[in-house]
């Protein structure tokens, strides 16, 4: 059954008005729907709906709603992904898969490394990163749609990580503190954590230190040394895996 979004003040009187032209055009062009078909649709906030189509018009699609319930597949845990920004379309591969494991924000970084440099055209990229970000919460049927925000230096970052309960940095010369063991030492599980990953090249040790001064812990993701495209994902897939109840 297809996934769509709409805003909370859509949803009223047992019924919900899909009024975005595009979702219209999909649901009447594309999966040829009509008067008696079901949909799904996400509040954006926090309940999701089984819904029947009542009418389909060129302005709106009005349904009536069926079941509702609390998100069935959002985790409880908000991750945010700090990602070096990658050469190339690699951006788009982390943005899809990451998604697809729960990830709750996402934001670009400037680092030392960083190849790309900033040339006027970051909002076009950062409208196609939201767009394959809410292509991939619909296919994986998610409640929420994870935010691509706007790329920030890796100053800006590490001065943002007193906002989490915990913060990450892995680190390919990292070889005392392993990521499971760091998981596992908590006291509790958090219910905020952010994930920093380097592009191409990984960290400047001066980024390292000023990550750690500012709470990270350096991590290590294992005995080999992962792609930047490979490394968020296999972070975020580990942290789920062991801290998402």
């Amino acid at each position: 059954m297809s996934r769509f979004f709409v805003e909370p003040d859509a949803v009223s009187d047992g019924r919900i008005e899909i009024t975005d032209p595009d979702d219209i055009k999909h649901i009447t062009k594309v999966l040829r729907l009509r008067e008696g078909d079901k949909l799904e649709i996400s509040d954006s906030t926090e309940c999701e709906y089984d819904v029947e189509i009542e009418s389909a018009e060129p302005g709106i699609v009005l349904t009536r709603i069926l079941h509702k319930q609390p998100f069935a597949r959002e985790p409880k845990l908000r991750v945010t992904l700090y990602q070096g920004i990658p050469k190339q379309g690699k951006m788009e591969t982390i943005i899809q898969k990451c998604v697809e494991l729960g990830v709750d924000r996402i934001v670009p970084v400037f680092t030392e490394r960083t190849v790309v440099t900033e040339k006027g055209n970051f909002g076009k990229k950062l409208d196609r990163w939201q767009k394959v970000a809410d292509e991939a919460v619909k296919q994986c049927r998610r409640g929420l749609k994870p935010e691509i925000a706007k790329p920030v230096s890796f100053k800006e970052a590490a001065d943002a990580f007193a906002q989490y309960d915990r913060v990450l940095i892995p680190y390919e010369s990292e070889e005392k503190l392993s990521l499971k063991t760091a998981l596992r030492s908590f006291e509790k599980t958090p219910g905020t954590l952010a994930v920093i990953i380097g592009p191409e090249g990984g960290f400047s040790k001066q980024e390292v230190e000023t990550a750690m001064e500012k709470g990270a812990y350096s991590v290590t993701l294992g005995k080999t040394i992962l792609r930047t495209e490979t490394a968020g994902p296999a972070a975020l897939a580990m942290v789920m895996y062991e801290l998402e109840l």
